[in-house]
């Protein structure tokens, strides 16, 4: 397991394009930003949003989607969008229309954007426009909503639209050691509900608290970050997904990792962290460093090869 450095590794590799950028959430700020993935170039590209946390970007249509989680025991949760440099925002998930979303991701090829909603203690996923929302998981085993029960609680979401697989995560309390990975198919079964469906596999139970959720397709693995104590807990971790599950940790000492993103061509990742880093390493964890730090609680974060 690869610990960060704690300096800034300057300049990019002499590849990188002038359109590659990431999409981060900063919580405590309420507002996304923008920067290069090499840590320059910085720039805030919306500012207001309700306690945001979940990011998707498609960069072949030029928007940007993310959560607002809003106040946890309130049902005002929404989901905004807006262009690439921050213009003509809107909302296309009303508030209400989600408890507590967290983590986002985009379905290019159904044009749907999939969600995990917390305090909800559901999964969620709507067309692009917003319309058709729909429930495909429904965790609270006749919880009232706002959910108390942190095992219930669904925070990160991927999409496996090859293998018709969505993957999410139920963190559990703080450093619980009750969190949990699972599977279910894109489609419902035939007379099954949200709350009773039976083609869901567990593949990790007991984990510290994990969050969120990234596929690398090429190469067939699910990567995941954990907010929990050490050992396994504040770290970035993978599991092969077509064969039987096996965790390998990758990277740790993080300060409460939250958002991870891929480059697979470019074979690296970015992760931030709630205390308000942004950090890359290649995919196998190794050469980490720092790219930006203080700035605020980052959560989400998304990689786009062309802008």
């Amino acid at each position: 397991m690869t610990q960060p450095q704690t300096s800034r590794t300057a300049g990019a590799a002499a590849t990188e394009t002038a359109t590659d950028r990431l999409f981060v959430l900063d919580l405590s700020g309420g507002r996304v930003f923008s920067i290069n993935p090499d840590g320059s170039g910085g720039k805030t590209l919306v500012t207001g949003c309700h306690n945001p946390d979940g990011i998707a970007v498609d960069a072949g249509a030029g928007y940007i989607y993310w959560t607002n989680m809003g106040v946890p025991s309130r049902n005002d949760g929404s989901i905004e969008r807006a262009d690439l440099d921050g213009g003509n925002r809107r909302i296309i998930v009303p508030e209400g229309g989600t408890f507590t979303p967290k983590q986002l991701t985009l379905d290019r090829t159904n044009g749907k954007l999939y969600w995990s909603d917390r305090e909800g203690m559901r999964v969620m996923r709507t067309n692009l426009d917003g319309s058709a929302i729909e429930t495909l998981i429904d965790s609270s085993q006749g919880d009232a909503r706002p959910g108390r029960d942190a095992a219930k609680w669904c925070v990160g979401i991927a999409v496996d639209g090859e293998r018709g697989h969505f993957y999410w995560t139920q963190k559990g309390s703080d450093n619980g050691g009750v969190g949990r990975i699972c599977r279910a198919g894109l489609d419902m079964p035939r007379g099954e509900t949200p709350a009773t469906r039976r083609d869901i596999t567990l593949l990790f139970d007991r984990l510290p608290e994990p969050i969120d959720l990234e596929i690398d397709h090429q190469h067939r693995l699910l990567y995941w970050t954990d907010r929990g104590d050490a050992p396994f807990g504040n770290t970035v971790n993978r599991t092969p997904i077509d064969t039987t599950p096996k965790q390998e940790v990758l990277l740790g000492h993080l300060g409460e990792g939250i958002g991870i993103a891929l480059d697979v061509r470019r074979d690296r990742m970015f992760v931030t962290e709630m205390a308000g880093t942004l950090y890359s390493a290649q995919l196998d964890g190794s050469k980490p460093h720092v790219l930006t730090a203080g700035q605020g609680n980052l959560t989400g974060i998304a990689y786009a090869k062309s802008v």
